[in-house]
């Protein structure tokens, strides 16, 4: 029997660095919420440090991978979240996360080895604070429940678009009216 499809939701970062615990935060409010609504039985939601084998590891197989990360831009504008994603073939560098080697060093070992997920999403969210302590600061806190919200949306959209696409190939090829 094929194992159900794999979708791994992964919050990169250290919670003892302020906002770079971001990842982190969100992960902690998919499994909050999932009490009350839960996620498919083939989704994890996984805690990452950002070590490149690691994050390798933990999105090999899937089809759908999502990371959250910190981001940290000079000017920067706490909170605004950045998304970009990877689907097909990988044609460059990815933008690089507050760890020394990580999710850019990640991406593209993963794409020379043959180990990138089917698709990748990336959500990085700019910080204000990455200095040692715990806690978000509150333009970054103010966005943990949206993320959480857009990620549960980009879980359904994998299972609605999968689930569409496995109708089709079980209906076969469309009949025209008249044959």
């Amino acid at each position: 029997m094929k194992a159900p499809p794999r979708i791994a939701v992964i919050g990169v970062g250290n919670t003892f660095r302020r906002d770079d615990g971001i990842g982190p935060a969100v992960v902690r409010r998919l499994r909050e919420r999932a009490v009350e609504r839960p996620l498919p039985p083939s989704v994890a939601l996984v805690d990452c440090d950002g070590e490149t084998g690691r994050l390798m590891t933990l999105w090999e197989g899937a089809e759908l991978a999502i990371v959250i990360d910190a981001a940290h831009a000079h000017p920067g504008h706490p909170g605004r979240v950045h998304r970009f994603g990877l689907e097909g073939p990988y044609a460059g560098p990815a933008a690089t996360s507050s760890h020394g080697l990580g999710l850019g060093e990640a991406i593209e070992l993963s794409n020379v080895l043959g180990r990138l997920p089917d698709r990748l999403l990336v959500l990085a969210v700019e910080g204000a604070d990455r200095s040692l302590g715990t806690g978000l600061t509150p333009a970054v806190a103010a966005v943990v429940d949206r993320l959480a919200a857009t990620v549960e949306a980009e879980i359904t959209l994998h299972r609605d678009v999968r689930a569409r696409n496995a109708g089709h190939q079980a209906g076969g090829a469309p009949r025209s009216a008249g044959g």
